[in-house]
């Protein structure tokens, strides 16, 4: 299939799965995953009319996005891999939304930047539900103590929470766990799903989905 194939039947698919869960129309936003793509494949997802994407990196991102998001400026650009502090900078420049706020350190750059640059970006704690060694994240249990302290000592407005489920896990309870988390800690969005499993993400209550091999095509 083309692209704009791809990127219709993954807006078919949630669209069934809103149904399935039943939840409104609209309720799940897709995060088109661009990582290690060039700007000349992503141009046929824009044109498609998709506006929200993800990356990994910083550098990257730096490379592409800029150009993009002057042509088109209702691009909602998500940071979805790791933050180091010392691009913290870069990232509150650049990006609407950053997912992966994983520890204090961090949380305390961002809190630093957005004060420097007077800008705002939405904010997501990623939260290690399988308590990988390799993975970043906060663990369950510490999520409501760390999302407090980013409120409450830094000033930072958490929007949501995201995951990444161990690979080799069925990824439900993974879901049902950062959904419960989300309650617990008054925060409404919810970040979770990939292409491999967005349907299940969707009816454990996603609020958005990172969605790239499904879309774009193997890396």
């Amino acid at each position: 299939m083309e692209l704009q194939e791809r990127l219709n039947d993954v807006r078919s698919r949630i669209a069934a799965g809103e149904r399935a869960a039943g939840r409104p129309a609209g309720s799940v936003q897709l995060v088109a995953v661009s990582k290690t793509f060039e700007a000349d494949a992503i141009g046929p997802a824009i044109e498609a009319g998709q506006r929200v994407f993800g990356e990994n990196r910083v550098q990257e991102s730096q490379g592409k996005w800029p150009a993009l998001k002057a042509e088109r400026p209702d691009i909602e650009l998500h940071l979805i891999g790791p933050l180091q502090s010392n691009k913290a900078a870069d990232a509150v420049a650049l990006f609407d939304v950053i997912e992966t706020v994983d520890r204090e350190k961090i949380a305390r750059a961002l809190a630093d930047e957005m004060k420097r640059q007077g800008k705002t970006p939405r904010l997501y704690v990623q939260v290690n539900t399988g308590l990988e060694p390799q993975k970043a994240g906060i663990a369950p249990d510490d999520t409501p103590a760390f999302v407090a302290l980013c409120r409450d000592e830094l000033g930072l407005s958490i929007e949501g929470l995201m995951c990444i489920p161990p690979a080799e896990e069925n990824p439900g309870p993974h879901f049902a766990l950062l959904a419960k988390l989300a309650l617990k800690c008054g925060v409404g969005k919810l970040s979770m799903g990939m292409s491999g499993d967005y349907g299940t993400a969707i009816a454990f209550g996603a609020t958005s989905v990172r969605v790239g091999s499904a879309i774009f095509g193997t890396r």
